[in-house]
């Protein structure tokens, strides 16, 4: 137990060390001064580390925590905030998930309240743009090596077509377009491994919908509703407009040929926006991403065996599918800053992308 100075007597004893949450009392500067058994049980030895620095200095200026701790002392009254997510290398060595009590004790002095929690409700996966990442690079790795030889053998058939009997020249053609088809399966890979930055811009995020709407109608949608629940405050989206349409039109694809699925004629999509007010992205830079946008189906769900790698290359629910195109939309959302994350159940899917919007 770190030692407390005198005006914190009145913190001390039985009542502070069983309290079942974790409590930190800290000075103005973000010192630690006393944590009781709870916080060390939750922190680990990351209570030492705390105890020979400052949480302001470990969180950043700019984190969520120490504009809480900034409040509370210059409003001189409790402030709150929920799901508030405590980085590794700050706090923690894992990222905890907490709603947050900070309450001045003296002038000086606060106690900060954690009330851990699971991870927000509805989410069920989330993209991991590490393991994309590794699976990108061998992916590439792969198209390179597979592109030279599978030209030689669509060489190779095109002239055994030319001097082949009537029968056989199916055959020769069945080489030569798997081998395009192939070759296409290559591209896309190739495209999931360019790591190049979108050129990101102000983007009105609903006239990106829109595109989309229409181009699906008129496409896999056709003859399903598709519903429009919109935020129209929404400030705009700082993204690549021809990345965003490929984004959400990968999704409202899946969505559509999900609800389709049905056979009972009763399928429809949902499209849905909204600003969701100190949002964050998890990681080091600590991104802010308040702009919401789901895409719900009323499909019969994602397979449960398929849950846990549904982001991943060559994972699809689709006889026919290659399964790169959610692999590619959550590269494209990383690449924006963003994420991508779904919950799933028989009768209601929802894909929810979280993107930055103009500062």
């Amino acid at each position: 137990m770190a030692p407390l100075d005198g005006r914190l007597n009145q913190a001390r004893g039985a009542a502070f060390d069983l309290w079942p949450e974790a409590a930190i009392v800290l000075d103005r500067a973000g010192r630690v001064l006393l944590v009781n058994e709870a916080a060390q049980a939750l922190f680990g030895r990351g209570v030492a580390r705390l105890a020979h620095g400052s949480i302001l200095d470990a969180a950043g200026p700019q984190s969520p925590l120490s504009r809480l701790i900034g409040r509370a002392l210059s409003e001189r009254s409790t402030v709150r905030e929920r799901d508030l997510e405590l980085e590794a290398g700050a706090l923690s060595p894992v990222t905890i998930v907490a709603d947050v009590a900070l309450t001045p004790l003296t002038d000086d002095n606060l106690l900060l309240s954690l009330h851990v929690r699971p991870a927000p409700a509805g989410v069920e996966r989330t993209a991991d743009p590490a393991g994309l990442r590794s699976a990108m690079g061998l992916g590439q790795m792969l198209a390179h090596e597979v592109k030279n030889p599978l030209a030689g053998i669509r060489g190779a058939a095109q002239l055994l077509k030319a001097g082949a009997s009537a029968q056989d020249i199916p055959l020769a053609q069945l080489i030569v377009d798997e081998t395009d088809r192939i070759a296409r399966l290559l591209d896309r890979m190739e495209a999931l491994a360019d790591d190049a930055p979108p050129a990101r811009t102000a983007v009105n995020i609903h006239e990106v919908l829109n595109r989309v709407r229409a181009l699906a109608a008129n496409g896999v949608a056709d003859g399903l509703p598709i519903r429009e629940t919109y935020d129209p405050s929404l400030p705009p989206a700082l993204g690549e407009e021809d990345q965003l349409i490929q984004i959400f039109l990968n999704l409202v694809k899946n969505a559509a040929e999900a609800a389709h699925a049905r056979g009972d004629g009763r399928g429809e999509i949902t499209l849905a926006t909204a600003y969701r007010h100190g949002v964050r992205i998890r990681g080091p830079s600590g991104r802010g991403a308040p702009l919401e946008v789901r895409v719900i189906d009323n499909g019969p769900g994602v397979p449960p065996s398929l849950k846990d790698h549904l982001f991943e290359p060559f994972v699809t629910t689709k006889a026919a599918g290659a399964g790169l195109g959610l692999a590619l939309t959550a590269k494209l959302v990383a690449g924006h800053g963003g994420l991508i994350d779904f919950v799933s159940e028989p009768g209601r899917t929802v894909f929810r992308v979280l993107l930055p919007a103009v500062a």
